[in-house]
């Protein structure tokens, strides 16, 4: 998969709570061959700031070109980003890392999809790419959700926690799933580290496989720089320790293949 640097043309900027916004992206190089669970990285037009921000896929729409991400703004790039208005030109690297092998997946497995936070977005195309037969298990901090709606549209079941328990079960999405009874033969799960935690031993102790995308802060993105490494089982071929880069042997992990 050839990764493309080119100029995207935006088509809709919108703020969907409080510092969250959605932006689609007229982009027909790097959407037909984007995947649910890549990201791609987002320039900055301030040349004080050379490095790219990583922003996930939330939507891609392969037979029209665009891609659509969610995010939460945290710095100066998001900051500028928010401010794009449609007809805003945009340089966009990608499709960069290895996304869900939901061809993996067999017709009868019940999946279970979590996320938390701004680990969300990815689960609204992931679970559209299962096709059926899924149950997502999504964490906030209160009330003000987001893609809540969406989610619903394209899932089975939606179950939903938040931290002070203003809807669904207060707690974490792993109380959650234990509160609703949660079932499933195989995770996809994408969000902070300690959810993500979580997700791997409650997938152990089940018996069942998890896929998990990790959250890192990164630099290149596309694997040369080593910023976002995460600790793995097994020695690195590339590093010879037992690390693994984030952009680009990740995000997408086999949770058993990673020291959480």
């Amino acid at each position: 998969m050839a990764k493309i640097q080119c100029m995207a043309r935006v088509l809709e900027s919108a703020e969907l709570q409080t510092g969250i916004f959605s932006l689609w992206l007229e982009v027909p190089e790097i959407a037909v061959q984007a995947k649910a669970g890549q990201f791609v990285s987002l320039y900055s037009k301030d040349r004080d700031h050379l490095l790219p921000r990583p922003i996930s896929l939330c939507e891609i729409d392969r037979e029209e070109g665009k891609l659509r991400l969610v995010y939460r703004v945290v710095g100066f790039g998001t900051e500028e980003f928010s401010g794009l208005q449609a007809g805003d030109e945009i340089k966009v690297l990608g499709p960069l890392g290895n996304g869900f092998p939901v061809e993996d997946r067999k017709e009868e497995d019940r999946a279970v999809v979590v996320g938390g936070g701004i680990g969300i977005p990815p689960l609204l195309q992931l679970s559209r790419e299962l096709k059926g037969n899924v149950t997502v298990v999504v964490g906030y901090r209160d009330a003000n959700t987001f893609l809540l709606e969406e989610l619903r549209q394209v899932a089975e079941q939606v179950v939903i926690a938040t931290e002070d328990g203003s809807i669904g079960t207060k707690g974490n999405v792993i109380d959650a799933i234990k509160e609703q009874d949660v079932q499933g033969n195989i995770v996809y799960s994408c969000g902070p580290t300690p959810m993500l935690r979580g997700v791997a031993a409650w997938s152990k102790e089940k018996n069942i496989p998890a896929w998990i995308s990790m959250e890192e802060k990164m630099a290149c993105g596309v694997g040369a720089c080593l910023a976002c490494v995460c600790k793995s089982n097994e020695i690195d071929g590339h590093s010879k320790v037992k690390n693994k880069r984030v952009c680009k042997d990740g995000p997408v992990f086999l949770a058993a293949d990673i020291d959480l």
